[in-house]
């Protein structure tokens, strides 16, 4: 193995991917993903194996799945091994394991992921001070201030963002943009961690009527941290006067709730659809607040205005709405009883419904659909069939069906179906290795208009 095919696995879940890890970890079958990470060189059936091993306190075991990917030299895997070795009270092999060496001291990620382990190991002074040189990165801020939470550092913490917040502020009133935007967010975060919850909000308040932005809103920033602590008069305001409706409307239903206050909410929303031209969020909102207290039939009523508005349709949230609360057949109505054009233009109404037919044991009529699709893919065609027959209990067929597509969806359908078979070997012979999951990746991305439906989701198996 080596850092570029592991790199590779990491950012395309090559090789076993982590949701069939965890099955097979979960169904008893841990030593196979061992197996599996030593013989196949996978990074996911390591992380999933070490990981369950340090759950049981078996340490001496996990350092010897994880010690090949970390003799590699890739810092995600010598980060895992830091970590198991700082569980198995092995602290000097565990810093030595992560230390940047003179030539990758620059490297930002390697300082990183030393603080990590430093922080682990309880020298958290001895993090901060391999950080603070690297402040200037904009990743290190929001690195340092998750490493030191609890840590009693909030002060020394806050001497380092001041000043960076201090001149992302004086950039932003100058009208330009700072790398360091996020320091205001994360100084109001390290205030309000220490207790010094008044002075988060004035600050962070202060910015927000500044308008000091940065990519990330602010204002959502500011809004959360105003119902965290139930501030609902300021929250209102924001509202109805501050200008910021649109983030501070749901931390406030939220807070109202939370306080108590559920009525006032929903009259709250119900006034703001009546006066606004756009009234899709509060809709939402209120359909959520109704849902929750069972009226359900109510919550349809306040969105089926907005069901074929191209810009303001809220008729997915409420298919959904309806099906998390076990009401599959009464979705299904919702989208029988829409327009034929409004349909056929939709793109998402297809696979939702027949995922709908089969919640609802319809699955040979949803079959019948799918294979009758003249828009299909091939590919995306069987694999929705093949998920349709497996909930329908006919899993021979569907394993049959998926052994003729080449692609890892069909590939990991397939495994989820032998593992509950209890075949786990098989399911891990289904799995191509990572080396002909990259060069199967490699021909469709070189080939024109490829219809390989790697990325098709059908209903879940």
């Amino acid at each position: 193995m080596n850092v570029e095919d592991l790199q590779w696995q990491a950012d395309n879940w090559g090789g076993v991917p982590p949701q069939v890890v965890d099955l097979l970890v979960e169904g008893g079958h841990l030593d196979l993903v061992v197996e599996a990470a030593d013989r196949r060189g996978d990074w996911f059936c390591a992380r999933g194996a070490a990981r369950e091993l340090c759950t049981t306190e078996e340490f001496e075991r996990a350092w010897a799945v994880m010690k090949p990917f970390a003799d590699s030299g890739w810092l995600p895997a010598l980060s895992a091994g830091a970590d198991i070795l700082v569980r198995w009270g092995r602290i000097d092999e565990a810093l030595a394991l992560v230390r940047p060496d003179e030539t990758a001291w620059q490297a930002v990620e390697a300082c990183r992921a030393y603080a990590e382990v430093l922080v682990k190991t309880g020298c958290v002074d001895e993090a901060i001070t391999v950080l603070e040189p690297h402040l200037s990165d904009g990743r290190i801020p929001r690195s340092l201030v998750e490493m030191t939470e609890g840590q009693g550092r909030d002060d020394r913490v806050l001497a380092l963002l001041v000043p960076l917040a201090q001149e992302a502020r004086r950039v932003q009133t100058q009208g330009g943009s700072h790398r360091h935007w996020e320091t205001l967010d994360l100084q109001a975060e390290v205030l309000e961690r220490s207790g010094r919850v008044d002075e988060a909000i004035s600050v962070l308040g202060t910015d927000v009527a500044a308008r000091r932005y940065g990519p990330q809103n602010t204002v959502e920033t500011y809004v959360g941290l105003l119902a965290r602590h139930g501030r609902i008069e300021e929250l209102h305001r924001a509202v109805t006067t501050g200008g910021h409706a649109r983030e501070a409307l749901r931390p406030l239903v939220g807070a109202l709730q939370d306080a108590g206050r559920t009525g006032e909410a929903e009259t709250l929303l119900r006034e703001l659809i009546a006066a606004t031209d756009y009234p899709g969020s509060c809709q939402s909102l209120l359909m959520d607040l109704l849902a929750g207290q069972d009226r359900i039939d109510e919550a349809v009523e306040v969105v089926r205005p907005t069901f074929e508005d191209p810009w303001e349709g809220l008729l997915y949230v409420a298919v959904r709405m309806l099906a998390e609360n076990g009401l599959q057949e009464r979705a299904l109505r919702l989208l029988d009883e829409c327009s034929q054009d409004f349909l056929e233009e939709t793109y998402w109404v297809p696979s939702t419904r027949w995922w709908l037919m089969g919640e609802t044991g319809r699955c040979r009529e949803a079959i019948a659909e799918v294979a009758a699709d003249p828009d299909l893919y091939a590919d995306e065609r069987d694999i929705t069939i093949a998920s349709l027959l497996a909930q329908d209990g006919r899993s021979d067929e569907a394993m049959e069906l998926l052994r003729t597509h080449p692609g890892l969806t069909a590939a990991t359908d397939l495994a989820k179906l032998l593992i509950r078979q209890n075949r786990p070997i098989d399911a891990i012979a289904a799995i191509p290795s990572a080396a002909a999951q990259r060069e199967h990746a490699r021909r469709r991305w070189s080939t024109p208009n490829s219809t390989e439906a790697d990325s098709i989701d059908g209903p879940q198996l």
